[in-house]
């Protein structure tokens, strides 16, 4: 579970869905505050702006069919603010909201991924190697890791 904390809301994702929740003045004042969850299918893009030392970032989220609309050059923050389906967080904060980011593109590729048959699938040490590097990028607990290497080797 990855929760990161943005300047007007909370991300949160466990591997299958993103929950974007927004609470305070803050919340009321521009999108509304409460809860938004996405399962990873029905998550089209990820668009992302890296905070700097003097602007901040984002991490929107694109739905399939969603009514999206293109910022004017050097808007693109502020508009964030006001769109439902995006967190804005500072530099301090930018790390945290890059594991994110990385986890939920790994997540959602997974997903588009064809499925093989199981004879046409990778071997044991391949998905072995595949979850140490989540792990080792922070997309996936300790704990998670050993769950499902557990799983693997069972069956």
């Amino acid at each position: 579970m990855i929760e990161v904390k943005g300047h007007n809301g909370q991300v949160t994702f466990d591997g299958q869905y993103v929950t974007i929740t927004r609470k305070g003045f803050l919340a009321r004042a521009t999108v509304g505050k409460g809860e938004k969850r996405f399962h990873i299918s029905q998550i089209s893009s990820v668009q992302w702006k890296p905070a700097g030392p003097f602007v901040n970032g984002f991490i929107a989220f694109s739905a399939a069919g969603g009514n999206e609309r293109r910022s004017r050059f050097g808007s693109q923050t502020s508009n964030a603010v006001n769109d439902e389906n995006s967190v804005v967080f500072t530099s301090k904060h930018k790390a945290d909201f890059e594991k994110l980011r990385a986890a939920v593109e790994a997540a959602i590729a997974a997903h588009h991924a064809p499925t093989a048959p199981a004879a046409a699938a990778g071997s044991v040490a391949d998905e072995l190697t595949k979850l140490t590097a989540l792990r080792d990028q922070g997309a996936i607990t300790d704990a998670e890791f050993q769950q499902q290497k557990q799983r693997l080797l069972e069956g």
